[in-house]
C-alpha cells in the first residue's frame, strides 16, 4: 500500500547546488523524483552533496535519474567518469548481450556511487535510414530482435546495480525524420506495420518497472502527439502490455504547445503517471507542479512497483568487469 502519495512530477534543478528557495519549493511541491542534467555536475563530491540535499528537500528516498545511455547522451564524462561508445556502435561488436550487461552493471555502480538511481536508458527505438540523427546512434540495434535482446541485457545490468532502468521513447521513435526537441515528428506508417515493427521492443520488455512516452504524432491512430493522446496511451497499456510507471519525455521539448501547466495537464488526462520537467527553470516548475497535482490511485500502485525493484546490490569486482568488457569492445571503453 502506499504510504505517501506524492506530486506526479519529476523536476530539475538549476546548477551545482541548491539555494534556498529551490529547497523550499521542493519540499512545498514534492516531485515523486529528479533528474540532473550537465549544469548540475561538476565531480563526484559535488554530486553526492547534490543528490543528498534533494533527497532531504522532499523527506525521502526519491529516485534521481539521469541520461547516461553513453556516446553524445551522457551526462557524467571523464575525466570522472568512464566514456562509452554510442549503443549502435556497441551493438555491432562482438557478443552485444553480454557487453551490454557488463555496460550496463558498470553504469550503475558509478551512478550509484554519487547518489544516482535511476538512469533514462535503455533506448529501444530501432534505428532504420530514416530516423533522425539526433537519435540514430543511441539505438541498440536495426531490428527488433537485436534491440530487444541488447536493451533486455542493459536493463538488467542496471537493476543489477540497483539502478532503474527507463525504457524510451514508447511506443517507437525510430521511423520519426524530425528531432522532437525541435519540432513534432509525423509518422505515416500503418498501425499494422508499428505493431509488427516499432513496438515489439516494447511488448517484449513490457514487464519493465519504468518507460518514457515520445513525443511524436503517428498519423494513422491519432492526431495527438503520443504524450498526449489517450488512445495511444491506452495501447501502450493494452497492446503493448506496459503495466509499469509511464512517464513523459521532457514537457519543455518543442514538439509540445501550450504553456507548461496545460502541457502536464493534457499529458496526465491522457493517461500517463507522472510528467517530467527537465530545464530547472522556477516558474516553469511552478506552472506545472501546480496542474499536476498528486500521484492517481493507479499511478501511485505503478511508483511503488517501480520503487520495489531498486535494490541494494550485490558487491561485485569492478575491475574485473572493467577487464571484461575492453575484451568484448576489442580493446577499449571508449567512444
Amino acid at each position: 500500500m502506499t504510504k505517501t502519495v506524492t506530486g506526479a512530477t519529476i523536476l530539475g534543478c538549476a546548477g551545482l547546488t541548491l539555494d534556498a528557495g529551490e529547497y523550499a519549493f521542493f519540499r512545498e511541491a514534492d516531485p515523486w523524483g529528479f533528474i540532473l542534467f550537465g549544469r548540475n555536475v561538476d565531480g563526484p563530491e559535488q554530486l553526492r552533496r547534490l543528490t543528498g540535499d534533494l533527497r532531504a528537500a522532499v523527506g525521502r528516498d526519491a529516485v534521481i535519474f539521469i541520461d547516461q545511455e553513453g556516446g553524445r547522451v551522457q551526462r557524467l564524462r571523464a575525466p570522472h567518469w568512464r566514456e562509452w561508445l554510442p549503443p549502435l556502435e556497441q551493438a555491432a561488436l562482438a557478443d552485444p548481450v553480454r557487453s551490454f550487461w557488463l555496460r550496463g552493471r558498470i553504469q550503475a555502480a558509478e551512478l550509484r556511487d554519487v547518489g544516482i538511481d535511476g538512469n533514462c536508458a535503455p533506448t529501444c527505438d530501432i534505428a532504420g535510414p530514416e530516423t533522425h540523427p539526433f537519435l540514430r546512434n543511441r539505438c541498440l540495434g536495426t531490428d527488433p530482435e537485436a534491440v530487444t535482446r541488447n536493451a533486455r541485457a542493459t536493463a538488467n545490468g542496471l537493476l543489477a546495480g540497483g539502478v532503474l532502468p527507463v525504457m524510451k521513447h514508447m511506443p517507437g521513435h525510430g521511423r520519426a525524420e524530425a528531432d522532437s526537441h525541435k519540432d513534432l515528428p509525423h509518422v505515416e506508417a500503418s498501425h499494422g506495420d508499428l505493431s509488427a515493427w516499432d513496438f515489439e521492443p516494447f511488448r517484449a520488455l513490457s514487464d519493465l518497472p519504468l518507460g518514457m512516452t515520445g513525443h511524436i504524432r503517428f498519423t494513422a491512430l491519432d492526431p495527438a502527439p503520443a504524450t498526449q493522446s489517450a488512445r495511444i496511451v491506452s495501447l501502450m497499456r493494452d497492446e503493448i502490455g506496459f503495466d509499469g510507471l509511464l512517464m513523459t519525455d521532457d514537457l519543455g521539448m518543442q514538439a509540445l504547445s501550450g504553456t507548461m501547466g496545460e502541457r502536464a495537464e493534457a499529458s496526465l488526462a491522457a493517461g500517463c503517471d507522472v510528467v517530467l520537467h527537465c530545464n530547472g527553470d522556477r516558474a516553469e516548475m511552478e506552472q506545472v507542479a501546480d496542474r499536476a497535482g498528486r500521484l492517481s490511485p493507479a499511478a501511485a500502485r505503478r511508483a511503488d512497483a517501480a520503487l520495489a525493484a531498486r535494490i541494494a546490490p550485490e558487491k561485485i569486482d569492478i575491475a574485473a568487469l572493467d577487464a571484461e568488457l575492453e575484451g568484448l569492445l576489442g580493446g577499449g571503453l571508449h567512444g
